[in-house]
């Protein structure tokens, strides 16, 4: 629960804050940004489920591996990509972190851990699968983390990654942000049962489910998955119960065209993650309202510099079109 915090460091605890406002406030600037018509592809938006990633990444060492799917903002932020990088590579520039040719939907940051983004849909999963078992092979004990939605649990892939994780006793998270919907298909139209993080007992595995907008929540179910993992005690999966806000992909909503009520959104509205969070925060004393709005001046002053590189960028050269393909 959100007040339990005795047992995490303050500094965890504001980094935390910071991680998830910082995700809330690059997600809201490209919201003003797309109608531009700069940022040319396409972007599927984090905004309402900021506490799973800052909850997942917060455990992790700088050398941990994430691997992410199609909407991997949130996990590139909160894995401390760099800002300009991503904003580059939204505006397609040669700065980006793909050079300008991976857009919204392959992020890459090996510096950071972020060794690639797979928009296929369950795509990422074995990818973790083979990083934990080379950590293995090497003896490291570094953690992967697969963070996928609802609709990659319908796919074959995941079962195969949690059989074969298991098997092996892989130093694997796998991270279920299940905001209900695939695309605009609710879950009950695709799955008999809402019973996700059930079913890793059939693979012989811990199976969590938690509030992916409590903060507190992610954390210390990561935190424990985390310590098993480097403990050669092999996966865990964990689902985050969450809802994006903003359409599947794009800046508006889904209600407008009729693919979910606008009253069901109201009221995952009401559970803003860092709106409960912040009372948190003050009423325990672990940061001061004057304290959140420097961070919140600072961050949007690295937000709009980042902007600022990506507008003014390069683009590639067209000679550079078939430069690091394989």
């Amino acid at each position: 629960m959100l007040e339990n915090t005795k047992n995490i460091s303050s500094t965890i605890l504001q980094t935390m804050y910071k991680t998830m406002l910082k995700i809330r406030k690059v997600e809201e600037k490209i919201v003003k940004l797309y109608p531009e018509q700069e940022i040319k592809c396409p972007v599927h938006l984090y905004i309402g489920e900021e506490a799973i990633a800052a909850g997942v990444c917060a455990n992790l060492r700088r050398d941990d591996y994430v691997f992410s799917n199609h909407r991997g903002h949130g996990h590139y932020i909160a894995k401390d990509g760099d800002l300009k990088a991503l904003m580059a590579e939204l505006y397609g520039k040669k700065t980006g972190c793909c050079k300008g040719k991976g857009g919204s939907m392959h992020l890459v940051a090996p510096e950071v851990g972020i060794l690639g983004t797979s928009a296929i849909v369950g795509g990422g999963i074995p990818l973790a699968v083979g990083s934990a078992l080379a950590s293995v092979m090497r003896k490291d004990d570094r953690v992967s983390i697969a963070f996928f939605g609802d609709g990659a649990a319908d796919e074959g892939t995941i079962h195969e990654s949690l059989n074969f994780a298991s098997l092996k006793k892989l130093p694997v998270l796998f991270i279920c942000e299940n905001n209900f919907y695939a695309t605009n298909s609710p879950q009950s139209a695709r799955q008999p049962a809402d019973n996700i993080a059930q079913r890793a007992e059939g693979y012989m595995m811990p199976g969590v489910c938690v509030d992916g907008t409590d903060v507190i929540d992610v954390f210390e179910a990561t935190r424990e998955a985390v310590k098993r993992a480097r403990e050669g005690e092999g996966p865990t999966l964990i689902e985050c119960k969450a809802y994006r806000w903003r359409q599947h992909v794009g800046p508006d909503y889904d209600f407008e065209f009729g693919f979910r009520a606008k009253e069901e959104l109201d009221e995952w509205l009401k559970k803003c993650p860092i709106e409960k969070y912040q009372k948190v925060l003050l009423n325990e004393n672990i940061m001061s309202e004057s304290e959140m709005t420097q961070i919140s001046e600072q961050l949007d002053k690295e937000i709009e510099e980042a902007v600022i590189f990506g507008q003014q960028s390069p683009f590639p050269d067209k000679d550079e079109l078939f430069d690091d393909l394989y």
